[in-house]
């Protein structure tokens, strides 16, 4: 989308209108101010519809990535803008819940349309002990159990990056894709 030139556009604040009455019949002054008008139509078109280009829902999709950044959205060109435009209303409830079973499971249905349960805690220790021994090695890894819902199949690479991005780094995690719900599985994954 181009907020350029935009042929045929006419000026709500036409320059020409403006000019003193000695102006008002000088055919040159009205041509050359009609040229201005044509350019600076689409800048007051902008600034006129400023705040539904701050508002993810109805902005310019190419203006998606750009709200993604002021708030630290996960925005990826290759999603649909429908998917694109809930990411950033979502991101401050995204935020929330970064780094959480609940986070995450949260995250991967949005973005990527797939259930997920999560199961384990990582093995995370801490001592009240100053200066003491550092914890054993983690005994487990997090298990994160994903299934397809908004489509046929899960495509195992941008789940794995999805997870990588959105866990702790310190966490050990292990990713299994399933074709379908596990057994014995409620409705709603664990969150």
């Amino acid at each position: 989308m181009s907020r350029a030139a935009v042929p045929g556009l006419p000026s709500r604040y036409p320059i020409g209108a403006q000019l003193p009455a000695l102006y008002a019949d000088d055919d040159f002054a009205q041509r050359f101010t009609a040229g201005l008008d044509t350019v600076l139509a689409p800048v007051f078109a902008t600034l006129d519809n400023l705040p539904a280009y701050l508002d993810p829902r109805v902005a310019p999709s190419d203006f998606l990535a750009w709200l993604a950044s002021w708030v630290g959205g996960i925005d990826d060109p290759r999603w649909p803008v429908e998917l694109r435009r809930e990411a950033v209303v979502r991101a401050m409830e995204l935020h929330r819940g970064r780094g959480t079973r609940h986070g995450l499971v949260d995250a991967l249905r949005l973005v990527l349309g797939v259930r997920a349960d999560v199961s384990g805690d990582g093995s995370v220790v801490w001592s009240r002990t100053a200066d003491s021994a550092p914890p054993p090695a983690p005994a487990e890894a997090v298990l994160i159990r994903v299934w397809p819902e908004r489509t046929a199949t899960v495509d195992a690479d941008r789940v794995h990056e999805l997870v990588r991005a959105l866990c702790p780094v310190h966490t050990v995690y292990r990713v299994e894709v399933l074709p379908g719900p596990p057994a014995g599985e409620e409705r709603q994954p664990h969150a």
